[in-house]
């Protein structure tokens, strides 16, 4: 019999195959590779849903509130702009 035990070397942690340790990183390795794939998928999907997010079609006020919350127009524009609007 050869060293590493087993039946045709299979076994053990360091035999002809692929052992413990190997299952191990190819473990890993598989899982990385999906979890990439997951992210990757997610960020497209993401990036092609990017119209609805932002709110394509919607009135002009609540692109107004929108714009003045992030600090893109000042109090006192936001005002004139939303008389304009009624």
């Amino acid at each position: 019999m050869m060293p590493g035990g087993g039946m045709m070397g299979w076994g053990g942690f360091g035999g002809y195959g692929m052992g413990f340790v190997g299952w191990i990183f190819m473990l890993l390795f598989w899982g990385l590779i999906i979890v990439a794939l997951v992210l990757v998928v997610r960020w497209l999907w993401g990036r092609g849903r990017q119209g609805v997010i932002t709110g394509i079609g919607d009135a002009p006020l609540d692109i107004l509130k929108r714009r003045y919350a992030r600090g893109e127009i000042s109090k006192g524009e936001y005002d004139r702009i939303k008389q304009d609007l009624a």
